[in-house]
């Protein structure tokens, strides 16, 4: 009966020590020209994860994004296909968090604050509008990650054997058509 006990609370303890990410909410929406898009990510880093952030460690999250129009005589046409990244770094020196956007750079406050700014996607313009035909239906998938290949060499090599390091988003999906004027949601 012991035994049973410590390898249930050993596993809620490996359950515990996973990286979580999710996409929960995805808004697409026509602005200046653009399809524009609104995501919010669950995320959860493991405490290894935690651990090399507080020790210098920059971590770098890929949002991909790949938008389809379906045909039903081929296979259906990718329209676009686009990546963002985000970077989380804490200085150990002056003990402060940075958040990096592509080339924006900005301080934030803790941890918890930077992990929200990853988190949100506002205002995403991600394809301009004439690549869309009016009311037509296209089908989007949204996915974040961390990206393993921006860490130091021997931290990959580490990661790739470690479940504790892996971290994905399952691929979530939507549809919209471009049928309103600049501002609407489509």
């Amino acid at each position: 009966m012991l035994l049973v006990v410590v390898m249930m609370s050993v596993s809620v303890m490996a359950q515990a020590q996973v990286a979580k990410a999710s996409v929960d909410r995805i808004e697409p929406f026509i602005l200046q020209g653009f399809l524009s898009l609104d995501i919010d990510f669950g995320m959860e880093l493991s405490p290894a994860m935690r651990e090399a952030l507080e020790r210098g460690v920059p971590l770098s999250f890929t949002i991909e994004l790949q938008i389809e129009q379906p045909r039903w005589w081929w296979l259906n046409k990718t329209l676009v296909n686009a990546s963002m990244s985000r970077r989380i770094f804490y200085n150990t020196l002056t003990q402060q968090w940075r958040v990096s956007i592509g080339d924006l750079g900005f301080m934030v406050g803790s941890f918890q604050e930077a992990l929200d700014i990853v988190k949100r996607v506002r205002g995403w313009e991600v394809a301009p509008l004439d690549r869309f035909e009016h009311n037509t239906n296209y089908v989007g998938q949204v996915r974040i990650m961390l990206d393993t290949t921006q860490l130091s060499r021997p931290l990959q090599l580490d990661a790739s054997k470690r479940d504790d390091w892996n971290m994905a988003s399952p691929w979530r999906s939507f549809e919209f058509s471009v049928n309103g004027p600049a501002g609407a949601r489509p």
